[in-house]
């Protein structure tokens, strides 16, 4: 998977081979893989973006891995686009792939540039992006039927940009008496502020409960999070299953050969095939091997019966 290029533009993703070489002078506009940032699509009860980015922090304090983020957010119709996102894993990440910062002109959220995504749309060798209320999500390939190549020539950025926080300053003391007395008016006047966000704080909590009350959920976020750790041990053995058994359902036999029994109890998935007497079983086993799946056989007179654990 190569950076794909339209004019300037230039999707980032840390599974993106770096660029080896480029024109003295060439800007980028980079747009920003769903893998660097975290995105929410929320009601919030605010009327701008400016308020909204205020309690940023607050919305995303039990879903963020521990790290240091900025944050954003952006109107989208009676709700708000809300973005979290790491600087220094970014710039680390553009360093590594050979992208000067100067040389960066823009950098987009590929939210807002595949906002119309139709489809599925393969950003490396083993991911796809595809929009789920209206929110662009990531999905292994293997589980989309079909899923189209990254082109950006058709994409028009958006002015919905972010700026990467970078750091090196150095001042005299006049400026630092400066920048102190700068500072204790701002300490005042975020202190005005806290009591503000805290109050909307609390109307967000109200909105949580009446979500929790709507939507017939758990009364706290640990049970909620108990029973999504249930059902997604559910979906990872389901897929796995899906798996197993289209080893076998595409599994090329024999013409004396076939499949009699497939069952599923007790967390493992056993199966029957007529004609494969032991000492002739090579045509099945081999292609099991293949999978580098462990699974037991047993006979019984011209049958195999392979019993595989979930």
């Amino acid at each position: 998977m190569n950076f794909k290029r339209s004019s300037t533009a230039l999707f980032l993703d840390p599974s993106s081979p770096a660029i080896v070489e480029y024109e003295k002078g060439e800007k980028f506009n980079i747009i920003l893989s769903p893998s660097l940032y975290w995105v929410k699509k929320i009601v919030l009860p605010v009327k701008s973006a400016r308020e909204a980015k205020k309690l940023l922090e607050s919305i995303f304090e039990d879903s963020l891995p521990k790290g240091h983020y900025s944050y954003t957010a952006y109107k989208s119709g009676d709700e708000f686009l809300v973005f979290a996102y790491e600087d220094k894993k970014i710039l680390t990440l553009l360093n590594a792939k050979g992208i000067n910062t100067v040389d960066v002109y823009s950098i987009h959220f590929a939210q807002n540039e595949f906002s119309s995504l139709e489809g599925a749309t393969k950003i490396n060798a083993t991911q796809s992006m595809y929009l789920k209320d209206e929110v662009l999500v990531l999905a292994p390939s293997s589980w989309i039927s079909e899923s189209k190549e990254l082109d950006l020539t058709s994409v028009e950025l958006s002015k919905r940009t972010i700026k990467l926080q970078q750091f090196g300053h150095i001042v005299d003391n006049k400026s630092l008496y400066k920048i102190g007395a700068i500072l204790v008016i701002l300490a005042l006047v975020l202190i005005v502020e806290i009591f503000v966000a805290s109050s909307k704080k609390d109307a967000i909590v109200e909105l949580q409960d009446e979500v929790f009350s709507k939507y017939k959920l758990q009364s706290t976020m640990f049970q909620n999070r108990s029973t999504k750790s249930k059902y997604k041990n559910i979906h990872k053995a389901q897929t796995k299953l899906r798996e197993y058994l289209s080893y076998f359902l595409t599994m090329k036999l024999k013409s004396t050969q076939k499949i009699t029994l497939i069952e599923y109890k007790n967390k493992t998935l056993y199966v029957t095939l007529k004609g494969a007497s032991k000492g002739h079983e090579r045509t099945i086993t081999s292609q099991l091997d293949s999978k580098g799946v462990k699974y037991k056989v047993s006979y019984n007179d011209a049958s195999i019966k392979v019993e595989m654990k979930i």
